[in-house]
C-alpha cells in the first residue's frame, strides 16, 4: 500500500508546484481606461508606453483603453467590453477633459451632478469585478497661469469631485490637476496657453507623458 500511495503522492506535490508556478508566472493586468489623452498615450513615448517600458513584462500586462472625445457616460457604456470581460487587476480611470471641454466647443458636455453619479458607477462596477481602482483629475484645458483660462473654473470644480470621490472611497489618486497647475506655475514665465505640459493646451507633450507617467508608476504597481 505505501509503495502504491508514494507515486500518488509525488504526482499530487507536482500538480502542486504547477499550480502554484502558473499563479505565480501570471502577469498583473493594467488598463488604462479614457479619453483622446490615453488614446495616444499608447503611442511610442506616450504615457502608457513609458509605463509598459518600466515594468518588467513578465509581471505585468499593460493595456491602453482610450477614445478620442470620451466623456464619462462614453466610458460607463464600453465599460464591459473594454475593461470588465479583460479581468484586469488595475484599473486607471482618467476621464473629465471633454466632459467639460464639449460643454463649450459643442454643447454635449457632462453636467456636474450627472459627471457624478457616472463616476461613482464605474468604480463600483469594476470594484465589483475584482480590479483596484486609481484616479486621475482631469490636467488642463490651457495652461496659461492663476486660473487665467476659460474654463479653469470648472475644471477645478470637477477635479474637487474626484478628490472628494478618491478620499470618500479610500482609493489612490493622481492629481494631475493640481501637478499640472504648479508646474505650469514655476515654468511658465512667458505664460503661454500651451507648449510647457501640453502640445495644444490639453494633449500631453514629451513632458506631459513622462511627468504622468512618473506620478501614475508607483500607483500601479
Amino acid at each position: 500500500m505505501k509503495t502504491f500511495l508514494k507515486p500518488i503522492a509525488l504526482l499530487s506535490a507536482s500538480v502542486m508546484i504547477l499550480l502554484l508556478s502558473a499563479m505565480t508566472l501570471k502577469p498583473k493586468k493594467i488598463i488604462f481606461f479614457g479619453d483622446s489623452i490615453t488614446q495616444a498615450g499608447v503611442k511610442p513615448g506616450g504615457y502608457v508606453d513609458l509605463i509598459k517600458k518600466a515594468l518588467d513584462s513578465s509581471k505585468y500586462e499593460v493595456i491602453g483603453a482610450g477614445i478620442g472625445g470620451n466623456k464619462v457616460y462614453d466610458l460607463y457604456l464600453r465599460m464591459e467590453d473594454d475593461v470588465l470581460n479583460k479581468k484586469p487587476d488595475v484599473v486607471v480611470i482618467y476621464i473629465g477633459v471633454n466632459d467639460v471641454w464639449h460643454k463649450q466647443s459643442s454643447r454635449t458636455g457632462t453636467d456636474y451632478d450627472k459627471f457624478i453619479r457616472f463616476y461613482e458607477a464605474l468604480i463600483k462596477k469594476i470594484q465589483a469585478n475584482g480590479a483596484r481602482v486609481v484616479l486621475c483629475t482631469p490636467a488642463v484645458i490651457g495652461e496659461k497661469k492663476n486660473n487665467a483660462n476659460e474654463m479653469d473654473a470648472d475644471l477645478d470644480k470637477y477635479s474637487g469631485a474626484i478628490r472628494d470621490i478618491a478620499a470618500k472611497n479610500n482609493l489612490p489618486l493622481c492629481d494631475l490637476r493640481t501637478i499640472f497647475k504648479t508646474y505650469d506655475a514655476e515654468h511658465n514665465a512667458e505664460d503661454k496657453e500651451k507648449g510647457i505640459l501640453t502640445s495644444d493646451g490639453v494633449h500631453l507633450n514629451a513632458k506631459g507623458n513622462q511627468t504622468l507617467a512618473d506620478k501614475l508608476l508607483p500607483l500601479v504597481q
